[in-house]
């Protein structure tokens, strides 16, 4: 029985106190994507856009630690926050020898992606952004009890962000702005959901949800290095998400004034009903933009 080199295999890297859970398809003498995911998925978000383009690319999404099937320190024994994500999928591209690499980057995955930017620019060949912000106006207002605990961090504002931790507020992100639900499925909030009720889990989210204002104070670098880095940016954005807002997309305008920007009749996880049309509009663009 042979395997085709187009489907998704599942693997786990070991790097030292944490193991990196992770979907792979594709040549790795092929062009490489990295596909970074956001909150409250894993890599399982990509697994129908990862079979479209794995024909002519080399894709690599793997689980952030807290998320998804990576294994890592309890939250006290491993440092929850951004930096530290970043941090262990600097690691992890090391590890797995991605030399040069895309960025797709959604949601939380945006500010990761951003840092391994600035730390290792050159191996960065182009930004693919789902949603994925790095700019005050693309925060919507559904930030506001999140603004709430980074303005006072007390322990009444941290358990008000509790609700986004439960089904019902998982399943609204997924729901939330898309007109055909009959096109999502259910087992991805089910999944989500699932894997975020381990012990301790709840409290990594919280903090994260904490930790998110540092991200917004290293806006102006994330922009510095579009501004001056000048990538081949690609952004398709759901516009009904009501977290990361429209303007968010416009923002890119002032740093890359060449970014391609498509707006998707979808709402925050555009993936689940337009993988399609995003894989068509990364081929094409990673053709014109990047593989030449």
């Amino acid at each position: 029985m042979t395997t085709s080199a187009h489907a998704i295999a599942h693997h786990s890297l070991d790097l030292g106190p944490v193991t990196v859970f992770y979907r792979e398809a594709g040549d790795p003498r092929n062009p490489t994507l990295l596909l970074l995911h956001g909150f409250p998925t894993s890599s399982h978000m990509f697994r129908d856009l990862i079979p479209l383009l794995a024909d002519r690319f080399h894709l690599v999404a793997p689980d952030l630690p807290g998320f998804g099937f990576t294994t890592a320190p309890d939250r006290g024994a491993f440092d929850y926050s951004f930096d530290g994500l970043a941090q262990v999928m600097a690691g992890f591209t090391t590890a797995l020898g991605l030399e040069r690499f895309a960025l797709y980057v959604f949601d939380y995955g945006a500010p990761v992606g951003f840092r391994l930017a600035l730390a290792q620019p050159e191996r960065v060949t182009a930004l693919i952004s789902q949603n994925g912000n790095a700019y005050e106006a693309g925060l919507g207002e559904d930030w506001a009890a999140t603004r709430r605990y980074w303005q006072e961090p007390t322990a009444e504002n941290r358990a008000a962000l509790r609700p986004m931790l439960s089904l019902d507020g998982i399943r609204w992100q997924y729901t939330h702005g898309v007109a055909d639900q009959s096109r999502l499925a259910p087992e991805a909030w089910w999944l989500d959901y699932a894997l975020l009720q381990r012990p301790g889990n709840d409290e990594i989210q919280l903090d994260l949800f904490g930790d998110y204002a540092s991200n917004i104070r290293r806006y102006p670098d994330f922009q510095a290095w579009l501004r001056h880095a000048r990538p081949p940016v690609l952004l398709t954005w759901g516009r009904h998400d009501p977290f990361f807002i429209p303007a968010g997309a416009d923002a890119f305008r002032a740093d890359v004034p060449d970014v391609e920007i498509h707006m998707l009749d979808t709402g925050h996880f555009a993936l689940e009903t337009h993988a399609e049309d995003i894989a068509g509009l990364i081929a094409d663009f990673m053709t014109r933009r990047v593989v030449g």
